[in-house]
């Protein structure tokens, strides 16, 4: 019961965006180590877009579901929600630009303005898992 509460979702959204941030960091790092590599082709995360879609389907299904007639044990569900936690970033490589004669399409000056953009995020939610949990504890304390 608890582990479905809203409060639990913030939680481990917060938990995945921290794991999301440190890959995020790792692919930056990659893209920025391969600035002079000839063909290179550099990548981002995506989970943001993801999840913003898990969530924006699920408000769109509230009061809306239409249930489905499934008379056979191989009918497949079309009203199946699916949850938060089935969300997993996704890195993608970019293949449609090229800022050099050499194919290599990784800006330094992007990639440094995105690492700060990371650092930033991480912070960010690094502060707001100290603060759920403080919640949390004073939660724990008075009941």
């Amino acid at each position: 019961m608890f582990e479905s509460s809203s409060m639990m979702e913030l939680n481990y959204i917060l938990e995945k965006s921290l794991d999301v941030e440190s890959t995020r960091r790792k692919v930056i790092a990659n893209n920025i180590s391969n600035v002079d590599v000839p063909h290179f082709k550099r990548s981002e995360v995506d989970f943001e877009s993801e999840l913003k879609r898990v969530i924006d389907e699920r408000d769109d299904k509230r009061g809306n579901n239409f249930p489905a007639a499934m008379t056979d044990p191989r009918h497949i569900p079309f009203d199946e929600e699916r949850g938060v936690r089935s969300v997993r970033p996704r890195i993608n490589l970019d293949y449609s630009t090229s800022y050099r004669n050499d194919g290599n399409n990784v800006d330094i000056e992007r990639e440094m303005v995105d690492a700060s953009k990371n650092s930033m995020r991480y912070s960010s939610a690094v502060q707001s898992v100290g603060q759920s949990f403080k919640i949390l504890k004073m939660v724990m304390r008075s009941v």
